[in-house]
């Protein structure tokens, strides 16, 4: 593990006139040396964009409640036609794929964090915790009202962390950067007519999930093309399609321009530029091994994707622990003076559906700070308060707090405060100001609170022990 510092497409046949080809990733040409084949462009991640269409499709499985062999299908992969669930087309969205084995048959499961995550009941790996999370989702339809777990917020944001950055951070953009992994004048594998550095910087983009030519737009037409709002600017080669290898934005470049709409921002440009930017790079180095200076650029570049990714994630954490803070207040609201004894038809509906929106966000918050952990940075103390205060489960209104697991039933603790869970919320966002130097800052609860130093003192960070 890394000690922790904190640092401030497959080709486009066609573009916009206007764009300018530093702000495009692709096409890059064949280096490979001894190489007859009939391939020009060098850039390949096709099993990268298949994972984050099986994570699309593995969130909208839970979400509809579907049986765990179908979630297990999009997690585990299957043989045959696996239907992609989202996105599909529309008449205003329209994409190019409908079988996500026909972009490339691969899986989730075998690439996720392997390490302890023990923020999580049961002291699993990543994989466990996600193989867990899936199974109990397809007992409870997607949603245990009893411990407040939204398995769909749940299983998709911890999949993205303990996927998508784990595999980009930990592995490609970290040891297969060294010298001796993957040497750029080889072949990444026998048969392939791109180098071992080439492919290894275009497996961790396409974990980035950004469109090759999304740093040639603004955050609001990332935005939009993520939401499948936008299918003008996405169809960047105008052939009435969205390319879903090269067109759309997924997982947390869809985040990054989210935040990046508030102006206070640039995760997404960053990022992908630096992606570009390090391709380039190796690109020059025409399959040869890369030199020392070379290989020092290309690391700097590097730092830059993942010090910035790792501020992505935080930022979602602190977004999440307000909405979390907001609905704590949601939740009593509809427990009366009379504490969780909800009665009437009408109180009792409105309870529940505050109860389930507060898990919803109580899941994202967890979700993201659980992937945290998986970038191969070595968190240390920032990473237990952080697990501390999100805790195992978030408190319920009847004081019960989900705090480890035995024999595979979640065990709970009792006695547990909704307003000392409040304000564990605000000191998690304030610990992603003072630790990670979040900018967007996105549902900031702790700049309006005038006695900010007060009520933090109230309770420890050590409530969810």
């Amino acid at each position: 593990m890394k000690t922790r510092t904190l640092l401030l497409g497959f080709g486009l046949s066609v573009v916009a006139a206007s764009a300018h080809a530093a702000d495009i990733y692709g096409p890059f040409p064949v280096t490979l040396k001894g190489y007859q084949g009939e391939k020009t462009n060098s850039v390949s991640y096709s099993g990268q964009v298949a994972r984050q269409l099986l994570h699309n499709s593995l969130k909208k499985a839970v979400s509809s409640g579907a049986s765990l062999d179908e979630m297990n299908s999009y997690f585990n992969g299957s043989d045959g036609t696996l239907v992609l669930l989202d996105p599909k087309s529309s008449d205003s969205f329209k994409v190019d794929v409908t079988d996500i084995n026909s972009v490339s048959k691969t899986n989730l499961s075998g690439k996720a964090y392997k390490g302890i995550i023990s923020g999580w009941p049961g002291n699993m790996t990543g994989k466990e915790a996600l193989e867990s999370m899936i199974s109990m989702a397809a007992e409870t339809g997607g949603y245990d009202a009893k411990h407040g777990y939204d398995y769909t917020q749940l299983v998709s944001k911890f999949t993205m962390g303990g996927v998508f950055y784990h595999q980009a951070c930990d592995n490609y953009l970290d040891e297969k950067m060294n010298a001796d992994n993957k040497p750029n004048d080889k072949p990444y594998k026998d048969g392939a007519y791109y180098t071992g550095k080439e492919h290894s910087w275009d497996e961790a983009f396409g974990y980035w999930g950004a469109a090759a030519h999304g740093a040639t737009m603004t955050p609001k037409q990332n935005y939009d093309i993520a939401k499948k709002k936008n299918m003008r600017d996405a169809d960047a080669n105008g052939d009435g399609l969205v390319n879903l290898k090269s067109e759309m934005n997924f997982a947390h470049a869809y985040y990054a321009s989210g935040f990046d709409k508030g102006g206070k921002t640039d995760y997404y440009n960053t990022i992908t530029r630096a992606f570009i930017d390090g391709r380039q790079v190796i690109t020059d180095a025409n399959g040869e091994k890369l030199t020392d200076a070379q290989r020092r650029e290309v690391k700097r570049h590097a730092r830059t994707v993942c010090s910035n990714w790792e501020k992505v994630i935080a930022e979602a954490v602190f977004k999440y622990a307000g909405s979390v803070y907001k609905n704590i207040e949601a939740v009593k609201a509809t427990m009366g003076g009379n504490m969780w004894k909800v009665s009437g038809s009408s109180a009792e509906s409105e309870h529940k559906a505050a109860v389930k929106k507060y898990a919803k966000y109580w899941g994202e918050l967890a979700g993201f700070s659980l992937s945290l952990h998986t970038g191969g940075v070595n968190l240390g103390e920032i990473g237990v308060k952080m697990d501390r205060l999100v805790g195992m489960g978030p408190v319920m209104p009847d004081g019960t707090q989900v705090n480890g697991m035995s024999d595979g039933a979640y065990s709970v603790a009792t006695g547990k405060s909704l307003d000392k869970f409040a304000v564990h919320m605000l000191k998690i966002q304030k610990l992603m100001a003072d630790e990670f130097d979040v900018a967007a800052m996105n549902n900031d609860q702790i700049s309006g609170i005038a006695n900010l130093a007060e009520k933090l003192g109230s309770g420890t960070s050590a409530e969810n022990d």
